[in-house]
C-alpha cells in the first residue's frame, strides 16, 4: 500500500545539492515526489510510495549530501496523491 509523506528539513539543505541528491535516492527506491526550497531555507519534500520505502527516504533525509548540515526533519502524512515522477524545482 502506498502512502504520502511531506518532510520539511531544516538546517544547511539549501546550496549543497540537497534536492537533486534528494531526487536521486527517491528515484533508486521507486518513490514519486518533489522537492522543494522554502523562503524560510529549509526544503519540503513531498514523497509518495511503499511506506518502507518512505523511510528509507526519511533515514537518508537525516543525512543528505556530503555538505549538507541536517538540524531537524518534520514528518506528516497527508493525503495520497498519485504522482508520475520525483522532481525538484
Amino acid at each position: 500500500m502506498s502512502i504520502c509523506k511531506q518532510f520539511i528539513v531544516s538546517g544547511r539543505v539549501q546550496g549543497v545539492w540537497y534536492r537533486a541528491s534528494a531526487q536521486q535516492r527517491a528515484q533508486s527506491l521507486g518513490v514519486s515526489g518533489y522537492a522543494h526550497n522554502l523562503v524560510d531555507g529549509s526544503v519540503e519534500v513531498l514523497a509518495c510510495g511503499p511506506e518502507d520505502k518512505l523511510a528509507e527516504l526519511e533515514d537518508w533525509l537525516w543525512q543528505g549530501p556530503a555538505h549538507a548540515q541536517v538540524t531537524d526533519v518534520l514528518t506528516e502524512e497527508v493525503e495520497f496523491r498519485e504522482l508520475n515522477a520525483f522532481e525538484t524545482a
